[in-house]
């Protein structure tokens, strides 16, 4: 910006006051641009502090209200009973404790409830809600829930110990020291005594509860075993007296080698005569057959086992037969010792014929008696086999019997050895603890003071307000530079215009008093001066001051460009364009009825609606803003043609380019048209879109002013003339 301090000329060329901003140097994307970090920072500083302030203010609420926390810790290990291990037999031995269902039991929800009766946690109010005091912020949560959800949250139960458990839970810590057996039980509290009283007891209720859970699953075991004995017991008795019952219904003896060896003895016995009689039985028939057959028994005797008497009577004959041969050797047949002898040969066969005959007759009816005596022998030995078998089939139903009575009862021996079994396991300890370091009082709180925790804290307070900074920054999209603007085409940068105070803003006295030798004073100058250089080096006949919304400052521009004109001597006419917003009246106090919507609906003459300001400036002001819509405003043209004719430069206040359309009609009558720009408001898509419609109506170059601008959050952008406004700050303030 150019700020001149010599009053312009009406008609000298100032050309060489033209304001060329120059373009911003851009930062590479790869470079690390600390300095306009830092300028972010400083031109976000109040907002950094508040979002700190506030964060802390949080933040140091929660932090005074944290207790100191100790933290007791007990390491033990848990080993199965040596007793059970000592038996002979391995199937007795129990299995290995797992320290995973060890440590899970260490966690049960009875244990759980013993140790808060015990150590009563129910009366401390970091264990138990219904003794804390509710916080603000839950006093918050709660009424936000309750316009969400009607129903009214139900509040905790003093005397319950529900709420306690989760509280409980989160405290206490029980895990395994890696791989090992070694389980460590911690627990947090904000009494030393307590974290260490917790542990402790802990681990007592937890081998009282693995001895009653033992004792409860040994009687639960015997209660079944003591059914299943009498079940066994009453079958074992049913086979022995099956057993019974059948070796006396069958008159066996159970097992008598004795017996059997008797009934075998006489089967062969029985065996041996049948043979023996079959035997005889052969060499009667053979001798009755042989006997039958001969035609001279004599001789067959011969080769047979005869009775003795029958073998002297056939040696007799023999003999006899041997003297009647040696006689015939010597005698012939008739001699009487032949004849005698043959007599007595006779005779003796005669009687030898008789015997043999009875003997033949005794063998008859020897082989008869021995045929008798078979079918006695062959009866007894079948009623010996009958006997044998049904003895065989006796003594094997009769073993079944006793084997099956032998098997319950082998049953129930170990039913019985069961039984004295457990009753042996509930004499034991269900676990061994070896406790490697009981959980000792602690001395110091765990964790960091209230110190550290009030500087991480604020670091992240500060984290988080210079992160919101830079996304507020990077959000920010309104126009602070001509930088901004440079890629707009056929705008003409009419300066920058300092902020005032809000009071001096409302006080027009204060325009048109001691504030014009200030330094916005020199700022409306420079805009002046810009309007003449882009006019050719006069001032334009007719300007048109307006901007893309409302709020921006363009009537108090164009006011004190009035100003500006009147006090340096030049004829103005300010005329109020806004139609249907317009206040010039209540601005210059003047209280009149008529302006330019009277004119322009024809109810009244241009000199009704001129007023002269004793300032020096005449203005016509909007009127009645009911008669906007009958306005023609081509009739605009008499009052510039007028205007001109009495040599007054007219500035129309115009309204927003975006608001009315109206505006559109007025530039096209002007010579200039400035568009006032809000520092740090209007937003860059605003003005593009302003400008747009402006150079539709009319085809030249538009002036654009920053208004509103404050000259120190100004130069900490990095822009190519945030430096040329200080600088001009400083000479200004040296100057005065």
């Amino acid at each position: 910006m150019t700020i001149s301090t010599v009053p312009p000329d009406r008609n000298t060329s100032l050309s060489s006051m033209r304001y060329d901003p120059r373009l911003q140097v851009e930062t590479r994307s790869d470079d690390l641009d600390l300095t306009s970090g830092l300028r972010l920072i400083r031109r976000r500083v109040v907002m950094i502090m508040a979002i700190v302030m506030l964060l802390m203010a949080v933040a140091a609420t929660v932090i005074s209200g944290l207790k100191p926390t100790y933290h007791a810790e007990s390491r033990l290990i848990i080993h199965t009973p040596l007793a059970t291990k000592l038996g002979t037999d391995e199937s007795s031995r129990n299995d290995p404790l797992d320290a995973t269902s060890e440590t899970e039991r260490l966690l049960s929800r009875s244990i759980a409830e013993r140790v808060i009766r015990d150590l009563r946690l129910n009366e401390w109010p970091e264990f138990n809600p219904a003794l804390q005091e509710i916080s603000p912020i839950d006093k918050i949560r709660s009424m936000l829930r309750g316009w969400i959800d009607s129903e009214k949250p139900s509040l905790p139960i003093r005397d319950s110990i529900e709420p306690i458990i989760p509280k409980y839970y989160k405290a206490l810590r029980v895990w395994r020291d890696g791989q090992g057996d070694v389980i460590q039980i911690g627990f947090d509290a904000s009494d030393p005594e307590l974290a260490a009283s917790v542990p402790n007891r802990l681990i007592s209720i937890y081998l009282e509860e693995r001895k009653d859970s033992l004792r409860g699953r040994v009687d639960a075991a015997e209660e079944w075993l003591l059914l299943r004995i009498d079940e066994q017991m009453g079958r074992a008795k049913a086979a022995r007296d099956a057993a019974d019952v059948y070796q006396k219904t069958t008159d066996v003896v159970a097992s008598n080698d004795d017996d059997q060896v008797e009934q075998i003895k006489s089967i062969m016995e029985l065996g041996e005569r049948r043979t023996k009689i079959e035997q005889s039985r052969a060499e009667a028939r053979a001798t009755i057959t042989a006997l039958e057959a001969a035609d001279d028994p004599s001789l067959v005797l011969q080769n047979m086992v005869i009775p003795d008497s029958i073998g002297a009577m056939q040696r007799e004959l023999r003999a006899q037969e041997q003297d009647l041969e040696r006689l015939l050797e010597t005698y012939g047949n008739t001699a009487d010792a032949v004849v005698d002898t043959r007599a007595k040969i006779l005779k003796s066969r005669t009687d030898l014929s008789l015997a043999t005959d009875r003997y033949l007759q005794s063998i008859r009816a020897k082989l008869a008696a021995l045929d008798h005596e078979d079918d006695a022998i062959r009866s007894a030995l079948a009623a010996a086999h009958e006997k044998r078998t049904r003895s065989a089939l006796a003594q094997t139903e009769l073993a079944r019997l006793q084997h099956m009575a032998d098997k319950e009862q082998t049953a129930l021996d170990k039913l019985e050895e069961q039984r004295r079994g457990l009753a042996a396991q509930a004499m034991l300890p269900g676990a061994e603890l070896e406790v490697l370091s009981p959980a000792a009082v602690p001395l110091a709180p765990q964790g960091r003071g209230r110190l550290f925790y009030l500087i991480g804290a604020l670091l992240a307070s500060i984290s988080i307000a210079v992160t919101a900074a830079f996304v507020v920054e990077m959000l920010d999209n309104s126009v602070r530079s001509f930088d901004q603007m440079a890629g707009m085409s056929r705008i003409v940068p009419a300066g920058f215009i300092p902020h005032l105070k809000r009071k001096d803003r409302r006080d027009p006295s204060m325009l048109f008093g001691s504030i014009q030798d200030g330094m916005f004073d020199e700022a409306i100058r420079s805009v002046m001066t810009s309007l003449k250089q882009s006019n050719g080096g006069k001032l334009p006949n007719t300007i048109v001051v307006t901007s893309a919304h409302s709020g921006e400052g363009k009537s108090f521009v164009a006011r004190s460009l009035a100003i500006d004109l009147a006090a340096n001597g030049i004829p103005v006419l300010l005329v109020d364009g806004d139609l249907r917003l317009g206040n010039l009246d209540s601005f210059f106090k003047s209280e009149l009825k008529q302006g330019l919507n009277e004119f322009l609906c024809g109810q009244a003459g241009m000199r009704d609606i001129i007023h002269h300001h004793p300032s020096g400036i005449d203005f016509i002001p909007a009127g009645n803003a009911s008669l906007h819509r009958r306005v023609r405003l081509t009739d605009a043209a008499d009052i510039v043609a007028m205007a001109a004719s009495q040599g007054q430069i007219v500035i129309f206040d115009s309204a927003p380019v975006l608001a009315s359309a109206d505006t559109m009609h007025l530039t096209a009558l002007a010579e200039r048209t400035l568009v006032v720009v809000k520092w740090g408001k209007t937003s860059r898509r605003a003005v593009e879109f302003c400008l747009h419609q402006l150079k539709t109506a009319r085809n030249a170059e538009i002036a654009v002013a920053i208004n509103n601008v404050n000259p120190n959050k100004h130069a900490m952008y990095n822009f190519s003339d945030s430096e040329l406004f200080a600088s001009s700050l400083r000479k200004y303030h040296e100057f005065t």
